[in-house]
């Protein structure tokens, strides 16, 4: 599907399609006709390689009509909800986001997935299912998707649940995105919120010294970290690989995580996005 991606040879290969346009998600909360042409606007400009799909919920596709734009669909409800939306995102459909329904086991729910030609993100429960999950992941070819944070403090887990669960994926072979409260790109403590935020460059560096074999004290202690020079330098020396591991991560902005990368100086100056 030609989508008039536009984007030039500054995006590189570490960073590309990093960035699933999740507008319309909190704390954004976009308009969906206002979120369409805003990502399509992001795919005309210089940094459109960095871009990912524009991420909906299985409801929302009933009010996007025939808008021609490549999404990746989340069912919060489960395997449930998949009929309706392979029929109403038709060929637009690149990914599909799938959340394990509280109280189903893991062979319930991979039981009620038919064979798709789409990639299947299956969110993991942070319970006593993940390890059950990310082992029929592997089995099965789904990839994982992990709930970095949200509207509530305890949405987000700490640095020693998500090095767990980096460390698992890893050594399970199955490759994951994440989503939610990856507002920047380090460490930080929100100032209006006091909630604890994981970097996204953190969790990049945390995936590469993961599958350098470092043990889960040590990816625990990448994700705390918070000097962005420490960071960034480190950043810079990742094998772009570590990509496919970790595959991208939904934001409700797009230009913010670049304004942080042309602040580190991981990025060149980009028409539109001010350091």
């Amino acid at each position: 599907m030609d989508l008039g991606r536009t984007g030039t040879e500054v995006i590189p290969a570490l960073y590309k399609g990093l960035l699933d346009d999740a507008a319309v998600f909190p704390p954004g909360l976009m308009p969906l006709a206002d979120a369409v042409p805003a990502h399509a606007r992001h795919l005309s400009a210089p940094y459109a390689d960095i871009v990912g799909p524009l991420v909906l919920a299985a409801p929302a596709l009933a009010d996007l009509g025939d808008a021609d734009v490549e999404l990746s669909v989340t069912l919060p409800a489960g395997p449930d909800q998949l009929a309706d939306v392979l029929k109403q995102a038709g060929k637009r459909l690149q990914a599909l986001e799938i959340a394990v329904p509280q109280g189903m086991s893991a062979d319930e729910f991979f039981g009620a997935l038919p064979s798709l030609d789409v990639p299947v993100f299956v969110e993991v429960p942070r319970d006593e299912r993940r390890p059950a999950i990310i082992a029929r992941c592997a089995e099965t070819g789904h990839q994982a998707k992990f709930r970095t944070g949200g509207v509530k403090a305890e949405l987000y887990p700490d640095e020693t649940e998500l090095a767990a669960a980096v460390r698992a994926a890893i050594d399970a072979g199955v490759p994951f995105k994440a989503t939610a409260g990856l507002h920047h790109a380090i460490r930080n403590t929100d100032p209006s919120t006091g909630f604890e935020q994981h970097g996204y460059l953190n969790l990049l560096l945390a995936t590469a010294a993961a599958i350098d074999g470092a043990d889960e004290t040590r990816l625990a202690a990448v994700l705390a970290e918070r000097d962005g020079k420490a960071v960034a330098t480190q950043v810079s020396t990742v094998d772009p690989k570590v990509r496919e591991r970790f595959r991208s991560f939904g934001t409700c902005s797009i230009i913010e995580p670049l304004t942080e990368l042309v602040a580190l100086g991981l990025l060149p100056e980009l028409e539109g996005v001010t350091a």
